[in-house]
């Protein structure tokens, strides 16, 4: 308690380490704007994407890391298509992921790096299905670590009260 002629303590400043980040413009919105994308939304009950070209025959060290980019939109329709992209991509791309790993990493940590729950549980839950999509993947993101660990390091307390949506 204060007593009446004293003063309360100074405030001391926040360093504003889990504080949320602007989200500046990625190249996937840029190339789904040009058209360059080879993919579009499939109006439904559900909707779903479909692609203009077969998966299999894509070139993954160029559309795999846009799609991973595309992660940290936060604004429809690119929000959903780069979520729904990076899920086909993964599952549908076997040994042409692990050569593109290294070009991931950075698209993982700038999603990571915007530290808003949406954005970050989606992306945790893109590096869970590229770990389980292959062994040799999972081995190859060790390396990594030391640059996605920390933010995640940063965001485990944030919510020690409730636990995250189900997988």
């Amino acid at each position: 308690m204060l007593k009446p002629n004293e003063k309360p303590a100074p405030q001391k400043p926040k360093a504003g380490a889990v504080r949320r980040r602007a989200i500046a413009p990625s190249e996937f919105r840029r190339f789904y704007d040009r058209g360059d994308l080879p993919i579009s939304i499939e109006h439904g009950p559900q909707n779903k994407i479909q692609w203009k070209v077969d998966v299999m025959q894509l070139d993954y060290h160029h559309y795999l890391p846009i799609f991973f980019e595309g992660l940290r939109e936060p604004t429809e329709p690119a929000k959903f298509l780069a979520d729904r992209g990076c899920d086909e991509l993964i599952l549908g791309g076997g040994d042409k992921i692990l050569p593109v790993l290294p070009q991931l990493i950075i698209p993982i940590k700038n999603a990571l790096h915007t530290k808003q729950r949406e954005i970050v549980v989606k992306t945790l839950k893109k590096i869970q299905l590229l770990v389980k999509c292959s062994d040799a993947v999972a081995e190859s993101l060790v390396p990594y670590y030391r640059q996605i660990l920390p933010v995640m390091n940063l965001l485990r307390h944030r919510n020690s009260k409730c636990a995250l949506p189900p997988c």
